[in-house]
């Protein structure tokens, strides 16, 4: 017989004598608490009421779960109805957790009702079967709110100039053709003059700033159009939707800059010990700033260390290893095995506002000269350019576990020729020799002058 190989249980998994449940909805909440039976040994007590979801219908709630001293309170999560509840029960003191709700629904032949999908999730929650979600803390969260509006602005301002190109070229004028966007200082002028009812190219043409006026002629083409009024009104309210997003975005990444300064953890520390906003920046400083510290990696910028910083948090104990923030970030494939077959599986959506900054950072760093540009060379000539780019997407989210996990570390690129340096060359040689003998060919090596 073959030795029996010891599988420990995870933090979650421990049996709990005093549990309770919330099947979460819009306007109310079905409770159940399941503890030790006071009369019949062995056995459970459960109850099961309902809660209408307002503050003081769930403040009440908290103090008889705390009077009846249940361990862990679990919430399904349900669009952002549960957040009444675990913002509410976790200020009470309450050790609350939030779970997927594909994670506790697959029980084929279970009635389902209200009721019961309570008494079941308390069932599993007594019993460990449930991972819980990361929920950060709540400065992360009111960080977190301010970065994705952020992020949701920036892209509805991106919709806008895409309108106005449409609009343009309904319009005949081809100027999107020769600048390099709308949003250039040459390109608004030209279309504030359309809008103000310039007509003749060649004055458009002149309104050309820096390299764009040796494009002259390009431009008196692609402005020579049919830019009419109702153009020039429609262009004014794209225009003037463009700004007010962009002082939106404005106002947003300053408020953003002043919450990550206030959080101690995200704070540097300078030479002699002081801490601070404005700590850390002097040369020779032992500790960065959070912030300056994910600056430094290929690919990433600040507004991109700002929107990591708001959804994997700080604290870097919440995922024990990088490999956990890898799979919370559904960036390592799954892996199905049965019997003698092995295969990979699809990795998930994960955060998607995580996911959407990563893949901006690895489609960067794939343009450079670095290790991170290297590694993706080397992958998509055998896997593709979607899955190299996933690599290096975790790749990424691999090193920001380090920094952050390590105050002190800094980031350091180990080159393109990382690979290279470490390639074994005889090894290599002989790979290649074995392949032409395969082909009928007599080899003989001699080095190189």
């Amino acid at each position: 017989m073959k030795e029996p190989q010891e599988i420990p249980d995870e933090e979650h998994e421990q049996v709990l004598a005093r549990v309770a449940a919330v099947d979460v909805a819009k306007a109310s909440g079905m409770v159940c608490t399941r503890v030790p039976h006071p009369q019949r040994p062995g056995k459970r007590l459960t109850r099961v009421w309902e809660v209408d979801a307002t503050t003081n219908s769930v403040l009440e709630m908290s103090g008889h779960l705390s009077r009846e001293g249940v361990e862990m309170v679990t919430l399904e999560a349900t669009s952002d109805y549960w957040r009444i509840w675990f913002y509410l029960l976790e200020a009470a003191g309450l050790n609350v957790q939030l779970v997927k709700a594909h994670d506790v629904k697959q029980a084929p032949g279970r009635p389902k009702t209200d009721k019961l999908d309570a008494v079941w999730l308390a069932k599993l929650t007594e019993r460990g079967m449930l991972r819980r979600s990361f929920v950060p803390p709540a400065e992360i969260r009111n960080l977190r709110d301010y970065t994705r509006l952020r992020a949701d602005l920036t892209r509805e301002r991106t919709r806008y100039w895409q309108r106005l190109e449409k609009l343009l070229e309904d319009a005949l004028i081809k100027v999107s053709a020769v600048a390099s966007s709308l949003g250039t200082v040459s390109a608004r002028d030209m279309i504030e003059a359309l809008i103000a009812g310039e007509r003749d190219p060649q004055v458009l043409a002149r309104l050309a700033r820096g390299r764009m006026r040796v494009k002259h002629a390009a431009l008196v083409e692609a402005l020579t159009g049919r830019f009419d009024a109702h153009h020039g009104e429609l262009a004014r309210m794209l225009l003037d939707q463009i700004d007010a997003l962009t002082a939106q975005v404005a106002t947003l990444t300053t408020r953003i800059e002043e919450l990550i300064g206030a959080i101690p953890a995200a704070q540097g520390v300078d030479g002699d010990g002081t801490a601070g906003p404005a700590a850390g920046l002097s040369e020779g400083a032992p500790v960065l700033p959070a912030i300056d510290r994910l600056d430094e990696i290929t690919g990433i910028g600040r507004s991109a260390a700002q929107g990591i910083i708001a959804e994997v948090g700080l604290d870097m104990t919440r995922f024990p290893t990088p490999g956990h923030l890898v799979s919370w970030a559904k960036l390592s494939p799954r892996t199905i095995q049965s019997g003698a077959r092995t295969r990979s599986g699809p990795a998930g959506k994960g955060n998607p506002y995580l996911k959407g900054i990563l893949g901006e950072a690895a489609a960067t760093a794939t343009r450079t000269d670095t290790f991170l540009g290297e590694r993706y060379r080397r992958i998509v000539k055998r896997r593709g350019k979607l899955k190299a780019l996933v690599a290096v997407a975790r790749s990424i989210l691999v090193i920001i576990w380090h920094l952050l996990s390590d105050r002190t570390a800094r980031f350091r690129d180990l080159g393109s020729g990382y690979y290279a340096s470490r390639t074994d060359k005889e090894r290599k040689a002989r790979n290649h020799v074995r392949q032409l003998q395969a082909l009928g060919y007599a080899v003989t090596l001699a080095p190189a002058a």
